[in-house]
């Protein structure tokens, strides 16, 4: 799903570049009324409540997301079609989050944080008030009361997100940027006051070419995003050089990173980085 939504967030954003043609060729094959109702079908099938829950589930959301923000006939007709497929994720995803007794944490595919986000941006802009309501609840329920994050436990050798701070990430879409402040200095206490970066070195993968290993890449992209979030909520906070240092250390590090030399990293990088660079996740 996160391919397909770069699709469409590059034509949305470069509407006549050279590859638009293809782009659009290809999004034509894939998102038909016919191969949807297809995928839809399998995702309510027997056994299958925990399928692509909630990474897959919530990046199918951003794509839905972006087709309705797209004023084209073509993303309209593909909206349509996502239709099915899209009401089985937000059925999986509303009957899950109320059953989850604690957050998960990790730093890959299964992070609550991360997927809190997209659902939330999705809501949102749908103006569904109850999944939004849900979603923001469930993110003060299960990190309100978090304190002294354990960052310097971070990374492990196959994360390709932060917990620290994709929770970071998804407290500020749900509290006030005064409330968000208060927040994060009992939550992380090491951000210094001063222009370093120090604070949050960048990381490097011991092998792209492995599918895990090269996850390590893809972590850059998304501190960079997340760091560049929270800022966005701390307006007038002595803490934002810090901040910006090391999100600006952390984009470098992880664009260059995107070369498509191995498809272990080149299938999924390029997302991380347009979500990153045309700053989808801040958007209001």
């Amino acid at each position: 799903m996160h391919g397909h939504w770069l699709l469409v967030r590059l034509l949305r954003t470069f509407p006549d570049a050279s590859f638009a043609k293809a782009a659009r060729d290809a999004l034509k094959q894939s998102l038909t009324a016919e191969n949807l109702k297809t995928e839809a079908a399998y995702l309510r099938g027997e056994g299958r409540a925990s399928f692509e829950r909630p990474y897959g589930l919530a990046w199918l959301l951003q794509l839905c997301a972006e087709l309705r923000e797209w004023d084209d006939p073509q993303a309209r007709e593909m909206l349509a079609n996502l239709k099915p497929l899209q009401e089985a994720a937000v059925e999986r995803l509303t009957t899950w989050l109320p059953k989850l007794s604690h957050p998960i944490r990790i730093g890959e595919h299964n992070q609550t944080a991360f997927a809190l986000g997209l659902i939330l941006a999705y809501a949102r802009g749908k103006t569904d008030e109850q999944l939004a309501k849900l979603a923001a609840d469930s993110a003060r329920r299960f990190y309100l009361t978090d304190k002294n994050c354990p960052l310097a436990y971070e990374p492990s050798g196959e994360d390709f997100l932060s917990p620290c701070l994709g929770e970071a990430d998804v407290i500020r879409r749900v509290l006030t940027h005064a409330e968000f402040a208060k927040w994060l200095t009992q939550f992380l206490p090491q951000i210094p006051r001063t222009a370093t970066a120090d604070w949050l070195p960048v990381v490097i993968s011991p092998d792209p070419s492995d599918p895990k290993l090269a996850h390590l890449d893809g972590l850059n992209l998304s501190r960079a995003w997340m760091l560049e979030g929270m800022l966005s909520s701390l307006p007038a906070d002595p803490r934002r050089s810090a901040l910006a240092s090391a999100a600006e250390m952390h984009r470098r590090a992880g664009l260059a990173a995107v070369t498509g030399e191995h498809y272990e990293g080149g299938h999924w990088l390029g997302s991380f980085a347009v979500y990153l660079t045309t700053q989808r996740g801040i958007e209001k």
